[in-house]
């Protein structure tokens, strides 16, 4: 019986065991040029060493402070494996992270990944890393450095996993973590593409378990022409453009949320001091048909609200007299923003006004 871990002069070897560096090498090279796409003032050498490089100094900001974020794109990973498409999760690795960071006012700087893989196949993680450069660019952070790491065993052939850590600045003057937020602000919100990379564990047992939907599909409730996967897999909105282009308009924003884990109903508050809570009205955004067809295979609007999104994927909270103003700003910046609530005295929490017309 021939052992295959062995070369032929009989000695057990890295490559035979499942990890091919010399693969991995080779591809270095096209995630160079991918890398290189999003360069940005403050970025020193490239890929390849064994930290990435960032002078703060080059960016312009007198008294710094430096904002970080980390995440992963979570279980959505499972639907990009069943449909063999890897482009766009990078994306959603990034979002995760930048969108994070933002909510103080940080304007991402740079970017780092980790992927780990069962076996290492160049053109999976040339799409990943795609997906992540893309994310990059329209946060306006510098890819400066990541890891890729073969591990076999860990992870079931065909399979991986996505993280990465940003980093952002922003001005210790212009820090923003809630403590401003009054009774009376009113609160924005800013539209989402979808589900974005939160919830999928429910979503998946609904849509593909509970419904018995496949990934090719085109449901009716998604207006026939889209498939289920090119629904599950649109990447998240990320809000670096219309959040940093208000800011800089001299936007007075007094505090911001990125609805992710924990969905609308546990995001909503997070950036507010006791006695105060968020009142959102219904019907006053619009709604994505996932959500619709979500709640067709039986997710009900309670689980919905502190699982998912529903539609908002960030919000703003401004003073009474600056929401016009501040709607104005983002649309101009490519953002679909709309008034959808207030901030009002009261148990620090979530209140949906009008819940009936979530769904409606």
């Amino acid at each position: 019986m021939t052992d295959n871990r062995l070369s032929p002069g009989g000695a057990l070897t890295y490559r035979a065991s499942g990890v091919d560096l010399d693969l991995a090498d080779r591809t270095v090279e096209r995630l160079k040029r991918l890398a290189e796409g999003t360069t940005r003032p403050g970025v020193i050498g490239g890929l390849g060493g064994f930290g990435g490089l960032f002078d703060i100094g080059e960016t312009g900001y007198r008294r710094p402070v430096l904002v970080s974020g980390t995440d992963s794109v979570g279980t959505k990973l499972k639907v990009a494996f069943a449909a063999g498409r890897h482009d766009t999760v990078g994306q959603d690795c990034v979002a995760m992270c930048v969108n994070d960071i933002l909510t103080h006012g940080a304007e991402p700087l740079f970017f780092l990944d980790y992927i780990g893989i069962a076996r290492y196949d160049a053109d999976v993680v040339v799409d990943l890393v795609k997906g992540v450069a893309e994310g990059c660019r329209l946060a306006g952070c510098a890819l400066i450095g990541g890891e890729t790491a073969q591990l076999p065993g860990l992870y079931a052939d065909g399979e991986y996993d996505l993280a990465g850590c940003a980093v952002g600045a922003v001005e210790r003057d212009a820090l923003i973590d809630g403590s401003a937020v009054r009774d009376g602000d009113a609160v924005i919100g800013l539209a989402s593409s979808g589900l974005h990379s939160n919830g999928f564990t429910l979503a998946r047992r609904a849509l593909l378990e509970h419904a018995g939907l496949t990934l090719d599909d085109r449901p009716p409730a998604l207006g026939g022409e889209r498939s289920l996967a090119d629904e599950l897999l649109e990447p998240t909105t990320i809000y670096a453009r219309p959040v940093l282009a208000a800011l800089r308009a001299s936007l007075p924003v007094h505090g911001m949320a990125n609805i992710t884990g924990g969905g609308l109903a546990d995001n909503s508050f997070r950036v507010l001091g006791t006695g105060l809570r968020a009142v959102l009205r219904a019907g006053t955004w619009p709604v994505p048909r996932v959500f619709h067809l979500l709640a067709s295979a039986g997710v009900g609007r309670d689980e919905m609200l502190r699982t998912f999104n529903c539609g908002l994927g960030y919000l703003v909270m401004v003073p009474e007299g600056e929401a016009g103003r501040a709607v104005e700003l983002f649309r101009r910046a490519g953002a679909e923003a709309s008034r959808v609530g207030r901030i009002e005295a009261g148990e620090r929490g979530f209140v949906l006004e009008n819940a009936g017309g979530l769904l409606s």
